[in-house]
């Protein structure tokens, strides 16, 4: 068995989930064994957990639901609220690139 880890920022990080992890997912039944989940290729779709799942999408989201990738995609990528689209807190900084930062210390 090979693992490897990854950092997942926010912004573009949830694109890993979805190239990578969530590759070849599918709904499994719970009564699926262990033996077969391990072996079968994917991971199971994600699911919205823990206490704040109330507080998002004026309640339309329930701890269980499955987490689709609009959703991913707005709350990871975006900082927004998986179903309204609503800011949450401050937006993400966006950081120059290094060509852009090596230009500008060239020009300085």
């Amino acid at each position: 068995m090979t693992v490897s880890m990854r950092v997942m920022s926010a912004g573009d990080g949830y694109k890993y989930l979805l190239r990578t992890v969530a590759a070849s997912d599918g709904d499994r039944s719970l009564s699926t064994p262990l033996t077969r989940y391990y072996n079968a290729d994917g991971t199971p779709p994600g699911r919205w957990l823990g206490a704040g799942v109330a507080t998002l999408g004026d309640g339309r989201i329930s701890a269980g639901d499955h987490v689709s990738e609009a959703q991913l995609q707005l709350l990871v990528g975006m900082g927004r609220d998986p179903i309204t689209g609503e800011p949450l807190g401050r937006a993400y900084p966006e950081y120059r690139t290094v060509a852009e930062r090596i230009e500008a210390r060239r020009s300085a």
